[in-house]
């Protein structure tokens, strides 16, 4: 059942709409917690996968899946880490293909549905723990869902999920990010998107034509040049109807959280799936007034984000 919350934590006032509680944090938010290990993962395909450990010798793991051209030492992802770390968890935070320090070696990097990525860390990372928590985050959320509502082998350590800011119409929230703050948005990630397509075509020059960048305006544009046919979809629509977790949310069977604010510059209307919502035993919904995207930025600094202790509550309860 959805839980419509008026407004439980209290914003910065300065953060008084959607797109301010968004660009603050990313700007200004410092956390400091260095990994006290980093490895790589090697993928069944050859490629590689870098992953930072936050590890206090726990029976419990916590595995945190970023964002769009985010990576695994972003303020969002320090944040949850040291919530859950002060919870009694070990914590494991990914980097998708292309995303670490490193550029991945295939053709192939990242998008939205690759749960083959997923599965790679969690088989990767289950020995020695007893229970699995997984969190995304926008991207990662979606990402995260449709790891759980697959139909696949899990390992049955996984215990809940949690996705934060998370864009459930792939193809909706695209074209909401396009017209939102007059494009701002979209900018930024395809300036991201580009310094990494001209990396890739150095190496893969055929399957990175880099005179196709010209044309690009938004990211379903990118999505329909690159990431669509580079893994396998025949355009950006079927990428996104093929992956968005919108449809696996009646598969999954652990419980699992959607926190998504109704100021999320980010999100469309289906985002916010109110009639599904209704029908759904496992996947809890809430959708507070304010938060932003990947924001939730408290009044008191000195607190964790409401989305950090929210996460690690649900993931606690009844365990």
């Amino acid at each position: 059942m959805p839980l419509l919350q008026p407004c439980n934590f209290q914003r910065p006032k300065y953060l008084f709409n959607g797109h301010l509680e968004t660009v603050y944090p990313t700007l200004f938010r410092k956390v400091n917690l260095p990994p006290t290990h980093q490895d790589f993962v090697e993928t069944q395909d050859g490629d590689i996968l870098e992953v930072d450990w936050h590890r206090r010798g726990q029976s419990k793991l916590l595995i945190i899946s970023h964002g769009l051209e985010g990576n695994s030492s972003r303020s969002y992802v320090l944040g949850m880490a040291k919530e859950a770390l002060s919870r009694g968890f070990d914590v494991l935070a990914w980097n998708y293909r292309g995303c670490g320090a490193q550029l991945n070696r295939k053709a192939i990097f990242y998008h939205s549905g690759a749960t083959y990525d997923l599965d790679t860390i969690v088989r990767y990372a289950s020995p020695g723990y007893t229970e699995i928590a997984l969190v995304g985050f926008s991207l990662g959320g979606n990402l995260t869902l449709k790891y759980l509502g697959e139909k696949r082998d899990r390992d049955p350590k996984i215990k809940r999920g949690v996705a934060i800011s998370v864009p459930l119409d792939l193809g909706g929230a695209c074209d909401q990010i396009s017209t939102a703050a007059f494009g701002v948005y979209t900018r930024r990630f395809l300036k991201s998107l580009q310094l990494k397509i001209e990396k890739k075509s150095s190496l893969f020059p055929d399957e990175f034509p880099l005179e196709k960048f010209a044309s690009i305006r938004s990211l379903r544009d990118f999505d329909n040049t690159f990431t669509g046919p580079l893994h396998g979809f025949q355009d950006a629509e079927e990428y996104y109807r093929i992956n968005s977790a919108l449809q696996f949310l009646p598969g999954i069977e652990v419980p699992s959280l959607v926190l998504n604010a109704q100021n999320d510059p980010f999100l469309s209307p289906s985002c916010y799936p109110m009639q599904l919502a209704q029908q759904l035993d496992q996947v809890h919904f809430e959708f507070p007034i304010h938060g932003g995207h990947v924001g939730f930025m408290r009044s008191d600094s000195r607190q964790p984000f409401y989305s950090e202790t929210r996460a690690v509550e649900f993931i606690c309860q009844d365990s």
